[in-house]
């Protein structure tokens, strides 16, 4: 098995995982029942989406594309001021 994926979250990892399972690749995320221990630390060293070896080539660009869609999603909620386009009176 490979690490085809080092989850920042227990939900991007099953973000990947599931991209990944649509593309018939089979993944599984260790470390899932780690976050319970870890509380409000960051799961990032704890969760990864495994694939097998002779996946790992073909997972890698399903990966980079969840990847670059999760970095943009952040982006954009990093950007938000939290109102969206409310604009409140003067």
């Amino acid at each position: 098995m490979r690490i085809a994926y080092h989850a920042e979250s227990l939900i991007d990892a099953h973000l990947v995982k599931d991209a990944l399972e649509r593309a018939e690749i089979p993944a599984f995320i260790a470390g899932e029942f780690l976050t319970g221990a870890v509380g409000q630390l960051p799961a990032r060293d704890f969760l990864a989406v495994m694939v097998p070896e002779a996946a790992a080539e073909a997972a890698e660009g399903i990966v980079r594309q969840v990847d670059a869609r999760l970095a943009e999603a952040r982006a954009a909620a990093a950007s938000d001021d939290g109102f969206g386009s409310l604009t409140l009176p003067a």
